[in-house]
């Protein structure tokens, strides 16, 4: 490192954000994550031996992945080379290998690579990478946001660690907001501010577990607070409340948040719980994910998870979308509350779901079967010498407006799909039907009304 560089690394060093300086720099200083990091926990053995193998953190920003990777940087023997996959392309990581092999070949030394961000490498990029993961030349650590086992490909994860980092508690939050107001070494100590329990109550809480979001709002607020009479800068509630003022959610529209935040909402409203519904339905609002992909998802709860069992659902749902579409945020928010509620709150069967997918499977395993002849159409020219529509029983023609004969092809008689669970307004229709089925059968055959529509 000659003298610029070094003067260069000094002056980031002093100025570079307070989330980069209270970065840790040992396992003993990282917060939370102690289901991977704990002292009888793989990871950690593996770091203080000096024994990582291939690795990939996956989780939320903000805790910890970045993090994890320095501090095995600062605890290998191994040369640690870092790229951001953002920017990183395959000239950058054949440079990496040339200088593994080199060092390798020379000293024996292995080499670990940090990839930042390594769901954004395309398939090809994760390829070239693959047989120096293999034959050991480079040992990868990964860190994404996203869900590895739909960004990264098979090979390389059957060859890694997945370790997924968790939000960090709100405890943990706060020890590290008091040592980043008060440290005089890396955090903002020289600027002698003081905090209120209050105020670090409300910023660890409202951090959403990123330690990142948490110290970049301290930060703020010592920065941009005057100092009062007593020469101190005054971190209080009201300085807090205007650094975060908005909650941070964790809510990516194209990754696991988004997915599993509309999942809970489904599920909350198949589960009969209208409050679970409302309240992830405020956290896809309040992250701004679409009206129109919301009341999409609970029309389809209505028909698959509702059905029959009250019919009205889908038609709430269907209205709830064309109102929420036409009205827009703010308003469209309790039109959406008003149908998701309805649809939590009424009774479910899932029998026409399960008869249109058992329909379907029949159709794949039968093919076209025949339709009787006497339900095929009577109106076009030479029907009537074929036979077709010959014997067919006009259904209003008779008592209840129902009459026995056969509809499914003759290959499938007596099969059911549909099957009217006992639930809302299915029960009705499982009597009705069993009813009038029972009273055509008692009936004389000849009991109908008069002529027959083909």
């Amino acid at each position: 490192m000659d003298l610029f560089e070094y003067m260069r690394s000094t002056h980031m060093e002093k100025e570079s954000p307070l989330a980069a300086r209270m970065r840790p720099r040992t396992l003993d200083e990282v917060v939370g994550q102690e289901h991977i990091i704990g002292r009888d926990k793989l990871l950690y053995r593996a770091i203080k031996a000096d024994k990582i193998s291939s690795v990939i953190f996956y989780g939320p920003p903000g805790t910890g992945k970045t993090t994890l990777a320095r501090v095995i940087a600062n605890s290998t023997s191994a040369e640690f080379t870092q790229i951001n996959a953002t920017v990183a392309g395959k000239k950058d990581m054949e440079e990496v290998v040339a200088r593994a092999k080199e060092l390798q070949g020379m000293y024996g030394r292995r080499t670990i690579l940090f990839i930042d961000e390594i769901h954004r490498f395309n398939k090809s990029q994760q390829d070239y990478l693959l047989p120096f993961v293999e034959d050991g030349t480079l040992i990868l650590i990964g860190a994404t946001t996203e869900n590895p086992f739909f960004y990264v490909i098979g090979a390389l994860l059957s060859r890694s660690i997945i370790f997924e980092l968790k939000p960090i508690p709100v405890a943990a939050v706060k020890e590290l907001l008091k040592k980043a107001v008060y440290d005089t070494e890396r955090g903002m100590g020289a600027y002698h501010a003081v905090i209120d329990e209050d105020a670090l109550d409300f910023l660890a809480d409202l951090s959403g577990g990123d330690a990142r979001h948490a110290l970049n709002a301290i930060e703020l607020g010592i920065m941009t607070t005057q100092r009062a009479a007593d020469g101190l800068i005054h971190i209080t509630l009201e300085v807090a409340q205007e650094c975060i003022q908005k909650r941070a959610v964790r809510y990516d529209k194209n990754g696991d948040s988004h997915y599993d935040t509309i999942s809970a909402f489904i599920k909350s409203m198949r589960g009969s719980d209208p409050d679970a519904a409302v309240y992830y339905l405020a956290r896809m609002l309040y992250a701004g994910e679409s009206v129109t992909f919301i009341a999409r998802r609970i029309m389809i709860c209505a028909a698959e998870d509702v059905g029959n069992a009250d019919p009205m659902a889908l038609a709430v749902a269907v209205n709830a979308s064309l109102a929420a579409e036409r009205i827009g945020m703010p308003e469209a928010q309790i039109i959406l509350a008003q149908a998701a509620a309805y649809v939590a709150c009424a009774p479910k069967s899932n029998a026409v779901t399960q008869a249109i997918f058992s329909a379907a499977e029949e159709v794949e395993r039968s093919g076209n079967l025949p339709i009787p002849s006497h339900l095929q159409d009577a109106h076009y020219k030479g029907a009537a010498k074929l036979g077709h529509g010959t014997g067919y029983k006009y259904a209003h023609d008779y008592p209840n407006h129902y009459v026995e004969q056969q509809y499914l092809p003759y290959e499938l008689n007596g099969r059911e799909f549909y099957q009217p669970s006992g639930n809302g307004y299915e029960q009705k229709i499982r009597e009705h039907m069993k009813r009038i089925r029972q009273e055509a059968k008692e009936r004389p055959a000849e009991d109908a009304k008069g002529s027959r529509k083909q």
